[in-house]
């Protein structure tokens, strides 16, 4: 990890839409252009990816993606999840990448930013340079089917809570009953359901009995537009075809990539990467057996794969 590193250049780019994206740009102006992807959705950004990338050699990119964080309007507000998709999310980093002027770059992402950085290498793969993920999912219906039901066998109280706070009909998928209270005209349902949607996030993402509750949840708008994001996106599982990122691998094959997952991750098993990683001759997959859904261990290896893929050129 690198010392605190300030940006040096932020910006809003306006879209056609009426979405005013934030982006700001690290490190050294003439570097290996790079591009950093937030997990959530709705997460925002937050600093510490800087850190991740040598600020001599790197020029970084990242942005609040659409809905979140310094990007207007969010989620939460009147029209924010209109044209809310996943190829409004990739016309956006195109737009930024235009705007920047930059030719091609590396892409890297965590978590949901992973998902959200293979469609875009897929759907622009004269555009990128390599891939380097970190927890890596596809947000596939099984994925998401798995996050929200699924996982519930490992942590039964924590679920029951969870479903009996979805309040969901008979026959109903948890995931739509909460997809109800998050866009219910009623701001007390909506808050309900944020509050919970978060209580059980915190539950299955890990394993580690040293992990602490996410302090960003303490905040009832952070916590609205962090559920908002994810329940929507999860609701159309990332608005693609089950299996598509999967399938599109070949369009993408030829680029360098390094996949990084832990073994103790429940809520997204390993198994995502590792179909991955087998269908991609120019993958590597790193399997941290100490960890779950992130963790110190798999940042340093996230760091290692940054200094390895720029001293390849």
């Amino acid at each position: 990890m690198f010392p605190p590193i300030e940006p040096h250049a932020v910006g809003h780019l306006a879209r056609p839409d009426g979405q005013a994206l934030y982006w700001e740009t690290s490190g050294n102006p003439r570097g290996e252009p790079a591009l950093h992807l937030h997990g959530g959705p709705g997460a925002g950004l937050l600093t510490g990816h800087r850190r991740r990338f040598d600020p001599d050699r790197y020029r970084l990119v990242a942005l609040d993606q659409r809905g979140c964080g310094r990007s207007r309007p969010w989620v939460t507000e009147p029209g924010g999840l209109d044209g809310y998709d996943l190829e409004a999310m990739l016309a956006d980093l195109e737009a930024v990448r235009e705007h920047l002027e930059i030719e091609r770059w590396l892409v890297t992402g965590v978590s949901w930013g992973t998902t959200l950085a293979l469609a875009y290498a897929q759907a622009h793969p004269d555009r990128v340079t390599g891939l380097i993920a970190m927890c890596v999912t596809t947000t596939s219906a099984a994925e998401v089917d798995w996050m929200i039901e699924g996982v519930g066998r490992f942590f039964p109280e924590a679920w029951a809570t969870f479903e009996a706070a979805g309040k969901r009909r008979p026959g109903e998928p948890l995931v739509e009953a909460y997809h109800r209270h998050i866009t219910h005209p009623s701001a007390l349902i909506r808050g309900e359901a944020a509050e919970a949607w978060c209580a059980w996030e915190d539950v299955h993402v890990s394993l580690d009995p040293r992990r602490r509750p996410t302090p960003a949840y303490a905040d009832p708008d952070f916590r609205a537009i962090f559920a908002t994001s994810v329940i929507h996106t999860f609701r159309h599982a990332a608005f693609l075809d089950e299996g598509a990122l999967l399938r599109g691998v070949p369009r993408i094959a030829h680029l360098p990539a390094t996949l990084i997952h832990g073994r103790l991750d429940i809520s997204s098993p390993i198994e995502t990467a590792y179909q991955l990683h087998r269908a991609w001759p120019g993958s590597r997959l790193v399997v941290i057996e100490s960890e779950g859904h992130g963790g110190e261990v798999m940042v340093n290896a996230m760091c290692d794969a940054v200094a390895a893929f720029r001293e390849r050129g």
